[in-house]
């Protein structure tokens, strides 16, 4: 398991509002927040979010993926983050070539880099 993730986004504000959105059903919160990076805590045991402003362009692709104890978060992440700037990679839904109970959500952000939610619960 580890502490906290740290990505360097092309637009500050753009990239929190979009994590601000997606990661509210998770129960993240905006943390501090200054001119060159913005964070996001999670609940006790989660990690942390960090974004951190990139000179020139951020690197893309990552994948980063949290997880959810209800499928309705599932749902909320993907609503939210559609809201909020984000690019469908993959609407809510069960992936059984994955595992049976696999419940997710993909959403591309402002940065390229795809981000989901999953669920084991049924």
């Amino acid at each position: 398991m580890f502490d906290h993730l740290g990505l360097r986004v092309h637009d500050l504000a753009e990239s929190a509002r979009f994590y601000e959105a997606t990661l509210a059903p998770l129960g993240y919160v905006l943390g501090e927040r200054d001119a060159a990076s913005v964070s996001f805590l999670g609940p006790p045991g989660a990690p942390a979010l960090y974004l951190y402003q990139g000179l020139g362009l951020a690197q893309a692709n990552m994948h980063v993926a949290w997880t959810a104890k209800e499928r309705s978060s599932v749902k909320q992440f993907h609503e939210r983050g559609l809201g909020a700037g984000g690019k469908d990679n993959g609407a809510p839904g069960v992936r059984a070539n994955y595992a049976a109970n696999y419940y997710a959500a993909f959403l591309i952000d402002p940065d390229g880099n795809n981000v989901e939610v999953v669920c084991y619960s049924e």
